[in-house]
């Protein structure tokens, strides 16, 4: 689609699968060193009993509306079902029914077999443009909805249908799995991990999950993470994008249309600028060793031991905020929640407060709410608005759709904020951490965002 060089002289690592050749055809046009290695495989679940009740549900009237999230899971659906059902009497069950396409490319298979969707989803095709859809085209209250997933649930969506009164059921047709050689996938990691690439481009969620594990394997899971804050991360969309800021990593551009060309694209004209900004000179270093501890030196810890201090230490709540032209250029670039989830940013926004204030004590740039997303809710910062969480729980059905937090992998970035706050600051400077405590936490999912009177937590 471009035909300038706009990536020349850049080295671009692409982790497409399907198709890779068409990737590596369009970053070479674009004047760019294409390092494009698979990072994923689609395997059909087998014997896949709940597909085949799905279907008998199909054609005896108990399915109302069903939702087709991608053309690879309609395909793999026909295939697991056709050995147990006549293929036409499925596909004209199907065609009998409310029928909601997630975007294109399930458009493009029902095509082939001779379908047409009821409803089609907009660009970017996310789940929220999916409910939109359903809000302005179906009814779905006491309605059997069944999502045809692919490969992972979309909390956001099923909690969306259910608040609207429907029944909704998942099913899942097929799985992500690692390439069957890992090998490529290994060598991209430890490019990145080496700085010798410019541009990281992901065109799925998969992809980011699996990159991610297997720099686990191989011990580098850390360094590739660090490796994402001098390298230009661009996200075919806007549900990779927020693959990758779950995952705490960053995302610096994405393309108008969620499209591979158009990704190419935009990385052409806007790669370069992009890296600019990534890797300013004179940008602030951070040292990934841990300065010693210096207790004894610290006015602001001598200060809560109640020793005897020559003044009164000094430092602020905010002390990194937006009166900060720094922080200004850091915002302009990125929205709060990925802020909060880039530690690179995060510590550097803080040491340049701690630098211009010359303040006692530094505070760890964060904020309360990313805890809640790990356990299904649905977090956002809207601007002028704070925070918002937009599948509150308000009932004992909500409650059960929240997860037990087991684990703090996703939140990651929390850790690395701490560690190169504290690795870039001098030893006799300490750092203050905070934390939500329950009802606070609490709160916010209950009433959907701030409150001053707290009407849903009360009730």
């Amino acid at each position: 689609m471009t035909n300038g060089k706009g990536l020349s002289g850049l080295t671009v690592a692409a982790f497409e699968s399907r198709r890779a050749e068409d990737m590596v055809r369009l970053l070479e046009k674009a004047g760019a060193t294409a390092k494009v290695s698979p990072s994923m495989r689609e395997v059909p679940l087998e014997g896949n009993r709940e597909a085949v009740e799905f279907a008998h549900h199909l054609v005896s009237g108990q399915v109302d509306v069903v939702i087709l999230m991608t053309g690879v899971g309609v395909r793999n659906l026909l295939a697991a079902v056709e050995r147990h059902i006549d293929r036409q009497r499925f596909l004209d069950a199907l065609s009998d029914v409310v029928t909601v396409a997630r975007g294109p490319k399930p458009v493009a298979v029902l095509r082939e077999l001779g379908l047409k969707p009821t409803h089609q989803v907009p660009e970017p095709n996310t789940w929220r443009e999916l409910l939109q859809t359903v809000d302005a085209s179906v009814n779905v209250s006491n309605l059997q909805v069944v999502i045809v997933e692919f490969g992972l649930p979309s909390l956001g969506l099923v909690g969306g249908l259910e608040a609207r009164g429907a029944e909704v059921h998942t099913l899942r047709v097929y799985q992500w799995a690692l390439p069957e050689d890992t090998g490529p996938l290994e060598e991209n990691i430890k490019l990145l991990v080496a700085g010798n690439v410019d541009v990281a481009m992901f065109t799925s969620t998969p992809q980011v999950l699996n990159m991610l594990q297997v720099a686990q394997r191989l011990g580098l899971e850390g360094p590739l993470r660090q490796a994402f804050t001098r390298t230009v991360v661009a996200s075919i969309g806007p549900s990779t994008s927020q693959t990758l800021k779950d995952n705490g990593l960053p995302v610096d551009l994405e393309p108008e249309h969620p499209k591979m060309g158009h990704l190419v694209q935009a990385a052409a004209e806007r790669a370069g600028q992009l890296l600019q900004h990534k890797r300013p000179a004179g940008r602030v270093v951070i040292s990934p060793l841990l300065p010693p501890a210096a207790e004894e030196d610290s006015l602001f810890l001598k200060a809560c031991r109640r020793e005897q201090v020559e003044r009164t230490p000094v430092w602020l709540m905010r002390q990194a905020g937006r009166y900060m032209e720094e922080y200004r250029r850091v915002r302009a670039q990125t929205s709060f929640l990925e802020l909060c989830k880039n530690p690179q940013l995060c510590a550097e926004v803080m040491l340049t407060a701690v630098h211009r204030l010359d303040v006692d004590a530094a505070i760890i740039f964060a904020d309360l709410l990313p805890i809640l997303e790990p356990m299904g809710f649905h977090l956002e910062f809207g601007a002028g608005e704070g925070p918002i969480i937009h599948n509150p729980v308000r009932s004992a059905d909500d409650l059960r759709r929240v997860r037990e937090l087991t684990d703090i992998d996703s939140l990651s970035f929390v850790p690395e904020t701490v560690r190169l706050t504290r690795a870039g600051l001098p030893a006799s400077i300490p750092v203050i951490g905070f934390a939500g405590c329950p009802f606070t936490l609490a709160s916010y999912a209950i009433e959907g965002g701030g409150s001053r009177n707290y009407l849903h937590a009360k009730s």
